[in-house]
């Protein structure tokens, strides 16, 4: 029986793990020990690796970054759950400069692409180019074979740039004239867009939005916040803050937590939880989609990857919960006369989970 297009193994991850065996470098960090002596049911995790490369990340976006904490703990989830952001929020709130630092973070290649009307699928997976002298054509790769992407304002292209992602998103690799090529491990893309602002916008298709693990809105800081970031670029540039940001992530590191995150334990109630959640957003009278099977297993995902940032190896109601809005927000849409009255999906998914028992 083949597996679910979710479960197959990234190609780029097996390539990555290829290159791995037989080398004789020291690691990066200790390898986690495992307990073999059960707890309640399942192993005791070391996530001290997960935590200490956690607070190593918050620490250097601390330096720029004022408030967003939600935003930087969903950012570093989606991460470790190998999938892909999109950020949606107002001008001005640090979108792309979050996303940017994030990458910083990481010792690994970034690219950053602006998504404009005019731009074709060539000039973001590459194009085959002719070359004179050997009179042969050969494949020169777009900004899209980074490992880290961001893609700004993703909403200003045409559909058929936007379509140009679904394969790299899915399987991390790139068709081109009948040849594939694999992206480098990890691949992790974060695209933004701005709600406010439609004219002259190409709304995503439900298929490209269901590629993203989690939709995260950002809202305007606090008062206290907006003091913090006069009083934080009073003396000194943005530009000048940015470049202490230093990269304390490598791919190995990247590699290593996401192995600890799958091994986080989860309980069959827990799975049950999460099945009960969404299969009511597709019978719920307020929604004229509900989501797929894919959002059941980025609940899981995420849930697993929020459990080990919090330093738990086991997944709790309260983590299927917290990440219920932000995997289902972007997958499910409203009645037109619900939307009209001013209801929101939030409203939805907070009625779909005051219905349901919590298992305990």
């Amino acid at each position: 029986m083949s597996l679910p297009e979710e479960m197959n193994p990234n190609p780029a991850e097996q390539a990555f793990e290829a290159n791995q065996e037989g080398t004789t470098d020291t690691p990066i960090v200790p390898t986690p020990e495992t307990s073999v002596t059960p707890h309640w049911g399942r192993n005791r995790l070391d996530l001290s690796v997960v935590n200490n490369a956690i607070d190593a990340v918050r620490k250097e976006l601390g330096k720029v970054i004022v408030g967003q904490q939600e935003l930087i703990e969903l950012l570093l989830t989606a991460l470790l759950a190998d999938g892909h952001v999109l950020l949606e929020g107002v001008p001005g709130i640090a979108k792309t400069l979050t996303a940017k630092l994030l990458a910083q973070t990481l010792d690994v290649e970034f690219s950053r692409i602006q998504f404009t009307p005019d731009l074709m699928p060539s000039d973001v997976i590459g194009t085959a180019v002719f070359n004179q002298k050997t009179v042969e054509f050969f494949f020169k790769a777009g900004p899209i074979f980074a490992n880290i992407v961001l893609i700004d304002e993703i909403n200003r292209a045409p559909a058929k740039t936007q379509a140009a992602l679904f394969e790299v998103m899915e399987e991390a690799q790139i068709t081109v004239d009948g040849a594939t090529y694999e992206l480098d491990y990890p691949f992790f893309v974060m695209a933004t867009q701005n709600p406010i602002e439609q004219e002259g916008t190409y709304k995503l298709p439900e298929a490209q939005l269901d590629r993203f693990l989690m939709k995260i809105n950002i809202d305007y800081p606090n008062l206290e916040e907006e003091k913090d970031i006069l009083r934080r670029f009073r003396k000194e540039s943005k530009v000048n803050l940015e470049k202490e940001v230093q990269k304390v992530m490598s791919p190995a590191l990247v590699k290593q937590c996401r192995d600890l995150v799958e091994a986080v334990f989860i309980e069959d109630n827990l799975l049950d939880y999460i099945a009960h959640i969404v299969t009511q957003t597709r019978s719920h009278g307020d929604l004229y989609l509900g989501a797929s099977p894919r959002a059941s297993l980025a609940i899981l995902r995420t849930s697993k990857a929020i459990a080990a940032i919090n330093g738990r190896d086991f997944v709790t109601p309260e983590d299927i919960q917290y990440m219920a809005y932000p995997v289902l927000n972007h997958r499910i849409i409203l009645q037109p006369e619900r939307e009209m009255e001013g209801y929101e999906t939030k409203d939805v998914i907070k009625d779909i989970l005051g219905k349901i028992e919590v298992p305990r």
